[in-house]
């Protein structure tokens, strides 16, 4: 997958460059949406108990500006169990509130927490049709997360102060 190496690469070295949120959701939510081949891309962030949708890069609305108890949302559950997640079929899973992805064209996803150790936020994929993420498409969203984490680290005082 070369291809999608120089896009990691591209936008490892855009977050390098990034000064502000702004600048890091921009990067974020095309580059994993361009990563992956995916129909969507959401990037979020932790906001106390909330999973804050900051942005995304859709090929129809889906959550941007909204806010979701983490308890109850799968990016939470990424964040909350720091583990990335494949949800191949998204009617089949009990951690999917089916009433908020009814109206939307979700059929599959990944979500990904950006800083493992202490996660801070998600990066998610959405498919229109069934989609299982492959081991190389979420490495591909992992080393992104990396990046974001690094990047929120320096824009974002509050994010490099915790643990």
């Amino acid at each position: 997958m070369t291809g999608a190496g120089e896009l990691l690469a591209d936008a490892v070295a855009r977050l390098r460059q990034a000064r502000d949120l702004m600048d890091v959701q921009l990067v974020v939510r095309s580059a994993a949406r361009a990563l992956v081949a995916a129909d969507g891309a959401t990037f979020v962030l932790l906001d106390g108990d909330q999973c804050y949708y900051v942005d995304e890069d859709s090929m129809s609305p889906l959550w941007a500006g909204q806010r979701f108890p983490a308890a109850t949302c799968i990016s939470g559950w990424a964040m909350l169990n720091r583990q990335s997640v494949v949800i191949p079929d998204i009617r089949f899973d009990a951690r999917i509130p089916q009433e908020a992805y009814r109206p939307t064209f979700v059929r599959s996803l990944a979500m990904v927490p950006v800083r493992l150790a202490d996660p801070v936020g998600a990066i998610g994929a959405y498919w229109a049709t069934r989609h299982r993420a492959t081991a190389e498409e979420i490495a591909l969203l992992e080393e992104l997360a990396v990046a974001t984490a690094e990047a929120l680290e320096r824009v974002l005082p509050l994010v490099a102060a915790q643990p």
